[in-house]
C-alpha cells in the first residue's frame, strides 16, 4: 500500500514519477487539470496523443481508463491520462471513478513509477461531490495493490485538501 500524501496547490508543479491528469476523453486537452498540463507540459504532450488518437484510441479514451505519454516539460518522467465521469443524481457511476484511480496505479506499475501525484478527478466541470470524490478516491488507493510507494493527491484549494484530509485521516 503507498504512503497517501496530501499538498495544497499546482499539481503541474510537482515533482514525481508520473502525474495524472483529468483528462478528457479526446486526449486532446481541454479545462482545469488537463489544460494546466498540456500547457505547462507543452507540445510533446499533445503530440503523444495526437499518436495514440492515430492509433488503438481512434475513438478516445474510455471513462475509467487510463493512458501514459510523455511528461514533456514537466518535473516527471510520465503523464497519466484518465477519464472521470460526470456525476450523476440518477445513475451511479462511483466504480468509473473508482477505476480511474485503479487504472491510473495500473498502468505506473507497468511504466516503474514509485511516486504519482493525483488531481481531484471528476470535481471540477464534471461536478462530482468533493467529499464523496475523496472518499472513493482515498479508498480506492489503499485497497489498490501496487508498486508505487507515494500517491499524493494534490488538491488545489482549502475546501479540496479538507476533504481529502478528513478522508486520509
Amino acid at each position: 500500500m503507498p504512503t497517501i500524501t496530501l499538498v495544497q496547490g499546482d499539481i503541474t508543479r510537482e515533482s514525481a514519477d508520473a502525474i495524472v491528469n483529468a483528462a478528457n476523453s479526446s486526449l486532446l486537452g481541454g479545462g482545469g487539470v488537463d489544460g494546466a498540463i498540456h500547457r505547462r507540459g507543452g507540445p510533446a504532450i499533445l503530440a503523444e496523443c495526437r499518436r495514440l488518437r492515430a492509433g488503438h484510441l481512434g475513438k478516445g479514451l474510455p471513462t475509467g481508463r487510463a493512458v501514459a505519454t510523455t511528461a514533456g516539460d514537466l518535473d516527471a518522467r510520465w503523464v497519466i491520462h484518465t477519464v472521470g465521469p460526470v456525476h450523476s443524481t440518477t445513475e451511479d457511476r462511483s466504480g468509473l471513478l473508482a477505476s480511474c484511480y485503479r487504472e491510473s496505479l495500473r498502468v505506473a506499475d507497468e511504466l516503474g513509477a514509485r511516486t504519482v501525484a493525483f488531481p481531484a478527478v471528476s470535481t471540477g466541470v464534471y461536478r462530482w461531490p468533493l467529499d464523496d470524490a475523496a472518499r472513493i478516491a482515498v479508498e480506492t488507493v489503499r485497497a489498490t495493490g501496487t508498486l508505487v510507494t507515494e500517491a499524493r493527491f494534490v488538491l488545489f484549494d482549502d475546501r479540496a485538501y479538507g476533504a481529502f484530509a478528513r478522508c486520509a485521516g
